[in-house]
């Protein structure tokens, strides 16, 4: 005889809603977090960016795209957006050629190798820190540890040059504190070094193909994935850098290391000026959102993935 089986319990309404729901219930922290920190602020700055919004002004008038005509005609904006370019197209490509040949370094089987890979990582935990910034600025002052070094080098003959006080110096000193934090980008590039098929290098020993053949026929074609990952994501980074540029040199000399990050803070929270600096930062996102774009557009040429036949 079959045994008689225990009728299931009825489920109410509600907990047939509960499951359909659950997950939903799970992400209404992460939603209300989203909604008033992010979506409600980036609307808000959309709409300061056509008003002359005031902290001290109790009055807003919409003045349309008055802000973004003066943005583009009045020349210290636009040499702060010739800058950040620069800024930008000097370190992110230094960045990755850099962070590229200490992974590819770090990929092979070496005594104490994972202690170097904690190490070179260390300046992208740091790098970005109010301190570090602050020691950075101690090195390349005029009487600082990089000076010091050379006049013991020279022989007292020379004093090394002023860093921070020449145009030329000063944006590559900022430029080299973001070269240094290669952290992040190496830690990317040597998963992606690790997960290159050694057959492949097999067989270009084989048929008689050097190191550096194989680095260019193999190596890079085959992490070009982690190579566009880490392009888009360091242009994001370079067109935000604030810390370095406002700490080190304060836009100075002569707004040589102006970026178009320290005016949006200057008009927001020196001139009070938040409609100009809404704008500002909307030029700003715009941009980014651009070369994201052309950099995704042209993907399909160099980019390989090993899916694709």
């Amino acid at each position: 005889m079959k045994k008689a089986t225990a009728p299931s319990a009825v489920r109410t309404p509600f907990q047939k809603w509960l499951d359909k729901y659950q997950g939903i219930l799970y992400l209404i922290p992460w939603i209300i977090g989203f909604v008033v920190f992010k979506a409600i602020p980036f609307g808000q700055s959309l709409y300061y960016s056509f008003t002359d919004m005031n902290f001290f002004n109790s009055t807003i008038n919409w003045v349309g795209l008055q802000n973004y005509i003066t943005a583009f005609t009045t020349p210290k904006i636009t040499k702060a957006l010739i800058i950040t370019f620069k800024y930008a197209f000097i370190t992110v490509p230094l960045k990755l050629v850099f962070a590229l040949f200490i992974a590819y370094i770090l990929n092979f089987k070496i005594a104490c190798v994972n202690i170097f890979r904690t190490v070179y990582y260390i300046p992208s935990i740091l790098g970005g820190s109010v301190a570090i910034a602050v020691l950075w600025k101690a090195v390349f002052r005029d009487e600082g540890l990089l000076n010091t070094l050379i006049h013991m080098i020279t022989f007292g003959h020379f004093n090394g040059p002023s860093w921070l006080s020449e145009s030329g110096c000063a944006l590559w000193v900022i430029c080299l504190l973001r070269v240094w934090q290669f952290g992040s980008a190496m830690v990317l590039f040597l998963a992606a070094l690790k997960g290159v098929p050694a057959d492949l290098y097999e067989a270009a020993t084989i048929d008689g193909a050097g190191k550096w053949k194989q680095f260019f026929s193999i190596t890079v074609p085959m992490i070009t994935p982690i190579i566009f990952y880490n392009l888009v994501t360091q242009i994001c980074q370079a067109f935000q850098e604030f810390n370095g540029p406002y700490i080190i040199t304060n836009g100075g000399p002569r707004g040589a290391t102006t970026l178009i990050s320290l005016l949006v803070y200057q008009n927001a929270f020196k001139e009070y000026k938040m409609g100009m600096a809404s704008a500002l930062a909307w030029i700003m996102f715009i941009i980014v959102c651009i070369l994201t774009i052309i950099a995704f557009t042209s993907q399909k040429k160099w980019v390989h993935y090993s899916d694709e036949r």
